[in-house]
């Protein structure tokens, strides 16, 4: 399963903040959407979707780590307020489900401060992907090893008119991997899960790049669990996911599992509003994949979170993005 759980809130006001006093406003408002958006609520959710088809393997992107200090002022933000990657492993426990990290990596880093009755507060954001795999079953069965983690080189340096540009301010929006070796019933097959850039299709497509020529670059059977920000087939492609990404892992010997077993069916994953409150799906683009080369057929693809029923009781869209289920035979 690939799953993009959604950090919570759109940055770009944070960004493009033009006073520090618009900073503090855009933050605060920023922050109010994550605690809104209610992660613990939609990790219930989430839960149900890994603990309805015990998949092996589940990559997450934006499973992000939120943190604080008060008053605001130097150094940086340690208390954590919302642990997303513990918060939805302990949701899984909660069910019966036996899953761990079994790699990381940490990108984009963020602290800026934001308005509270009591005063500022400085609010710290760590962007992370991560790989989880099932801890349940025998060795003999299943295992993973070889983890790995990396930032890729290429990355979009950021300017605020606040903060600054770099080198001075060295705002940075990081992407990057993380892999295993995961062998099932003997048979081993390289996994990897990735969140590629969203602002430049230079940097984007250097990106994939760099997954081509680093943990892709395996004789083994390799899948890769991603949002790739690169449309299928161009289909609502929006600024930032109207590249050519997709259409190079498929000249590098990729198989998307969808096409394989779905065809045509739209299949679309991105995106519900900021607030996921939208009473109807804005689903209107694929940008997430389960990509697959080597000796691997998909079975089943199947769509996830995108339903009307797969809402949290309070009307909670489990993400803006769907997840992607699929299930592969390794030859």
């Amino acid at each position: 399963m690939t799953r993009n759980v959604y950090q919570g809130a759109d940055l770009t006001p944070v960004l493009s903040a033009t006073s520090p006093q618009a900073l503090v406003a855009a933050v605060t408002a920023a922050y109010a959407n994550v605690q809104a958006t209610n992660f613990p609520e939609r990790a219930e959710a989430l839960a149900d979707e890994i603990a309805d088809s015990d998949p092996h393997l589940v990559g997450l992107q934006e499973a992000v780590l939120w943190r604080s200090q008060t008053p605001a002022g130097p150094g940086s933000a340690t208390h954590v307020e919302y642990d997303f990657l513990r918060i939805l492993l302990d949701k899984l426990a909660a069910r019966g489900e036996h899953y761990r990290a079994v790699a990381t990596v940490e990108l984009s880093d963020f602290e800026a401060p934001r308005s509270t009755p009591a005063g500022l507060q400085d609010i710290r954001l760590t962007d992370r992907n991560a790989l989880l795999a099932r801890t349940d079953l025998p060795a003999r069965v299943f295992s993973v090893a070889n983890a790995q983690s990396a930032q890729f080189q290429n990355h979009v340096p950021l300017c605020s008119p606040v903060l600054g540009c770099p080198p001075n301010a060295p705002l940075r929006f990081l992407s990057g991997w993380v892999a295993a070796d995961a062998t099932l019933r003997g048979h081993t097959a390289r996994v990897v899960t990735t969140h590629l850039d969203p602002l430049s299709r230079t940097v984007q497509e250097g990106q994939a790049v760099e997954l081509l020529d680093g943990p892709l670059d395996t004789a083994l059977p390799t899948v890769l669990l991603s949002d790739l920000n690169s449309a299928a087939g161009g289909v609502g492609a929006t600024p930032g996911t109207d590249t050519q990404t997709y259409n190079r892992l498929l000249a590098a010997g990729f198989t998307d599992a969808w096409t394989a077993t779905r065809g045509r069916e739209p299949g679309f994953t991105c995106c519900q509003a900021p607030d996921l409150r939208n009473p109807t799906s804005t689903l209107s683009q694929r940008i997430d994949y389960v990509l697959f080369r080597g000796s691997v057929t998909a079975l089943t693809a199947n769509l996830v979170g995108h339903t009307q029923a797969d809402r949290t009781p309070s009307g909670l869209w489990p993400s803006d993005h769907s997840g992607v289920r699929s299930v592969l035979t390794l030859r």
